[in-house]
């Protein structure tokens, strides 16, 4: 009879089979003349010419499962019953002992969470020796038959314990004709999960085989499937080894949960799927927290993991809330107990920190009374009502919580952010407006003005006249008069942030939001290059359209000299940085890099095995993502959450990152170089060191960020030449198209039918889509994620939202009195409410933060890596450049010449040197968005 290994490799194929449970063996073991002793998995011996009593004990001995598959091997027998001769003159085969060493991380609850009777079966199994299952599994097959050879298993057994792991031994008796092990199956005998880090075959003359599962491994009692683990050899699909090629289509089947029933996903589950974005409301809660699914011809979006939750009642396209958002099982590490999870942390800021502050103010809508008021948040803090877990918060948050002796009393107090601690008064000064949008949170959103007029692509109809109130008149007297806008234009010296037509469109759907105070407007800041390579403002135009019976409003603000002028200008900037704001956190940030990278995720996982060499390059940039866009989704980007309550467009927030993702989202143009192409920022110089030459020689991010690109690029380059030699073997590998066809198709099906998707029939095709995913996960969201704090964290510097319209617009005689009699109130009104701003600064500072235990690129040689020399020489190469990219922006920082990143009072641009200490520190760029 066919085990289950050999059914799954060849179902047709029935030929008598020599185990234990075969019946044929049985009988023939117990009339057989000469009872040849039999060797079980440690190596003892039962039997040999001492009668039928021997004969039955052999029996009794062959039917535990220790003794299993291959434990006892021979050729000799032609009813291929596996047994080892002690006669010298039989026709034995040798055999190697092998040690097994399971290690098992310690997860976070330790002992403790383990408590109860699962506990004390599991402790029962551990006792027998029975904790788990494992079966070594030949890459070959058998030569002979063309059927995958017999796998040989084991129980592993309890062997010790330390603070980090447990581990657990197992022995076995390898037939030398066996061959090369290529992967083994792993059955959790615990009722419990396991995460097992590694494990190590020892005993073979090549030395040590280890493997690197790195992954939870379920209860058998949960599930029955076997976990199957390959070596760190990786392989094309029409490399595969013979004895895996059954296995590795298994494997992916399982990923793709192919066998798994439709339903909520349980938390063990490690299926892989897609799903639109309708599950960011609670139409079931109140009506006015249902919300539009995201992912439709009229609101495309990147699809997200599928959870299987049930719809709602009120509203059967939106999904209901689970108790959890699901995660395939490896995506969650946030239990262990060496790990301290950077999402860990921002759960227990969103479910613990949050709700306190919001018990902490009566009323909701109080804003700052003045600016020490503002200024206390940091010196002195405030007082929060008793937190749960607090020892735990404490250790987490050391930089927000703040204990008075062993009392219950909690402080909230913020650190200072690195902008003020330099300079109080950096929000006030027009030159550091213009300097951030080069070198700040935000770098990716300017552009060259290349057209002129400015003018509006929205309907007039609608909208209203599209010609822009920035005109010659005003460049020209700005400027003061020594250069003309058309010369402005060919010298290349206009630039632009616009969000005129992406914002103006949601102006009076955010204005009539009922439960929230707050304003919009269409906008968009235009510069100026000035001779010393610096920009400065020339105008900010703010744009109301029609709407509740009043005509188009509109206006350019300029930087002034009178006091009104001056005051006005302050608003108009408090303004335009709240959409930029939200523009940097809902599409900059939360679209192009978290969004967009979790279909890459799913695809990788469903169609490309785990031994294929691409998967095995992307994993260590992928790790940790799809877990904190679970947590996004629940308490970030959902109804009510910190977007909607302290972001200006409030509910429309998710929806207007939908229209800039139909509008502006292109695969193509995700790769730096191509980015900066297309926002004028550069041209292609193939005189120029990196191929391209900047708009703005003094550019930080885009200097620093080539300079990562070209390092990663090359890395790629090598890693693909390597594997795919020649170019067929791109156009052959089903796995790949697959894969590639998926990510198009299904993770961004609302934008599969664009023409500017690259096509996948070359190495360098794989080369340039590689290299822009890694890019977007590394470089591009540390970029734009880990400078949060320190740029953001000071409310006059970058506010998230704007509650009140400029006092200039329809002003009622009594409004424009009170702004001419005191108009730092009204700045202060425009600011978030002090709710607002102590709850994104908690945010702010938790998703600035660098984990003690975070993955730097660069910096952690993958096991598979280092298992192919070629791979690890170029490994090595690429790690050496990025500690000279430190090196090179060191050395730029100090350079006196470039003023965009250096001066007084400015920080330096870090936010792309490679490595970092823990905790908020303005640079760091981590392997993957793991925050």
């Amino acid at each position: 009879m066919l085990n289950p290994f050999q059914a799954i490799f060849h179902t047709n194929m029935l030929k008598p089979q020599g185990h234990y449970h075969h019946s044929n063996s049985t009988q023939s073991l117990l009339t057989r003349q000469h009872h040849k002793a039999f060797v079980n998995g440690d190596g003892g011996t039962y039997g040999g010419d001492s009668g039928g009593t021997a004969a039955f004990l052999s029996l009794k001995n062959l039917s535990s499962p220790i003794k299993h598959k291959n434990n006892f091997h021979a050729t000799c027998s032609s009813l291929q019953i596996k047994a080892i001769a002690t006669d010298k003159s039989s026709c034995a085969t040798r055999t190697t002992k092998v040690k097994a060493v399971i290690s098992v991380q310690v997860t976070m609850g330790g002992l403790i969470s383990s408590i109860g009777l699962t506990k004390g079966l599991d402790d029962i199994q551990d006792l027998l020796g029975k904790s788990i299952l494992m079966e070594l599994v030949a890459a070959e097959v058998d030569h002979k038959t063309g059927l995958p050879k017999d796998t040989i298993q084991h129980y592993a057994h309890w062997s010790g314990l330390d603070m980090k792991d447990v581990r657990y031994v197992a022995e076995f008796e390898v037939p030398e004709d066996f061959g090369e092990i290529g992967a083994v199956l792993i059955e959790n005998e615990h009722h419990k999960e396991m995460y097992i880090e590694t494990i190590d075959l020892e005993g073979f003359s090549n030395g040590t085989i280890t493997f690197h599962p790195n992954s939870w491994v379920h209860s058998k009692f949960d599930n029955p499937e076997k976990r199957i683990f390959f070596t760190n050899k990786s392989y094309l699909p029409s490399q595969t080894p013979s004895g895996l090629k059954a296995l590795r289509e298994k494997d992916l089947a399982s990923l793709r949960g192919e066998d798994v029933p439709d339903g909520p996903r349980k938390k063990h589950d490690r299926v892989y799927d897609y799903d639109v974005y309708n599950d960011l409301g609670d139409p079931d809660k109140k009506p006015g927290f249902a919300r539009p699914v995201l992912g439709t011809k009229d609101l495309p979006y990147p699809r997200r993991c599928k959870t299987g939750c049930d719809r709602t009642k009120s509203d059967p396209l939106s999904e209901s809330r689970c108790n959890g958002v699901y995660v395939p099982r490896d995506e969650a590490f946030s239990e262990l107990k060496h790990f301290t999870f950077s999402a860990k942390t921002l759960y227990s800021v969103m479910h613990a920190v949050v709700p306190s502050i919001k018990t902490s103010f009566i009323d909701k809508e109080m804003g700052f009374p003045h600016f020490t008021s503002i200024d206390s948040l940091f010196h002195s803090g405030f007082h929060l009502p008793e937190l749960q877990s607090k020892g735990f918060l404490g250790e987490a948050l050391p930089r927000l919580l703040k204990g008075i002796g062993d009392s219950k009393i909690n402080i909230l107090q913020f650190e200072n952010p690195e902008s003020i601690n330099r300079d109080k008064f950096f929000w006030l000064k027009d030159e550091e407006l213009c300097r951030q949008t080069l070198a700040g949170l935000h770098p990716c959103s300017i552009e060259l003005v290349k057209e002129w007029p400015l003018k509006s692509k929205l309907d007039p109809e609608v909208y209203g006249p599209p010609e822009s109130s920035i005109t010659n008149e005003i460049v020209e007297r700005v400027i003061g008069g020594s250069i003309s806008v058309e010369q402005a234009l060919q010298q290349k010296k206009l630039f632009i942030i616009d969000y005129h037509d992406m914002t103006l469109p949601y102006v009076n759907k955010v204005r009539g939001i009922e439960d929230m105070r707050t304003t919009l407007y269409g906008s968009r800041l235009l510069m100026y290059l000035t001779p010393s390579g610096t920009l400065r403002p020339i105008a900010i135009e703010l744009v109301r359209p029609p709407g509740n019976g009043k005509p188009q409003w509109k206006q350019a603000f300029t930087p002034c000299w009178d006091s009104t002028g001056g005051w006005l200008w302050k608003l108009a900037k408090v303004h335009f940085l709240a959409h930029d704001t939200c523009f940097h956190q809902v599409y900059s940030h939360w679209v192009r890099t978290h969004c967009c990278t979790e279909p890459y995720i799913i695809a990788s996982n469903r169609q490309l095995s785990a031994m294929h060499p691409i998967y095995r390059l992307l994993h260590p940039h992928f790790r940790y993502t799809m877990e904190i866009n679970a947590l996004a989704r629940e308490s970030l980007i959902n109804c009510g959450g910190i977007i909607e309550s302290c972001f200006s467009p409030g509910k429309y927030s998710i929806e207007m990152s939908s229209a800039a993702y139909g509008h502006l989202w292109r695969f193509d143009q995700e790769a730096l170089p191509a980015d900066l192409i297309r926002r004028g920022m550069a041209e292609a110089d193939p005189y120029s060191p990196l191929g391209l030459k900047l708009a703005i020689e003094d550019y930080p991010f885009a200097n620093d960020g080539l300079v990562l690109w070209d390092a990663i690029k090359d890395w790629v380059t090598d890693y693909v030449n390597h594997y795919y030699p020649e170019q067929n073997l791109i156009t052959s590998d089903e796995e790949l198209q697959a894969w590639w066809t998926e990510i198009r198709t299904v993770g961004h099906q609302d934008k599969k039918d664009e023409p500017w998707w690259p096509v996948l029939n070359t190495p360098q095709d794989l080369i340039r889509i590689l290299t822009t995913m890694i890019w977007v996960c590394s470089g591009q969201h540390a970029a734009v994620n880990f400078g949060q704090y320190d740029f953001g964290g000071y409310v006059p510097g970058r506010s998230t939202i704007a509650r009140v319209k400029m006092p200039c617009e329809d002003p009622s005689e009594e409004q424009w009195e009170n702004f001419k009699r005191k108009p730092e109130s009204v700045l202060l009104e425009t600011f978030p409410s002090q709710l607002q701003a102590s709850q994104i600064m908690s945010v702010l500072d938790v998703l600035s933060n660098h984990s003690p235990d975070e993955e730097y690129i660069g910096e952690k040689m993958e096991p598979s890596f280092e298992a192919n020399l070629k791979i690890k020489a170029a490994y090595e190469i690429f790690a050496g450049r990025l500690k000279v990219l430190e090196g090179i922006i060191d050395g730029r920082n100090a350079d006196t010449r470039l003023k965009n990143r250096h001066g007084v009072g400015i920080p330096p641009y870090q936010l792309l040197k490679p490595f970092s200490k823990p905790g908020v520190t303005g640079m760091g760029v981590p392997n993957s968005i793991s925050i």
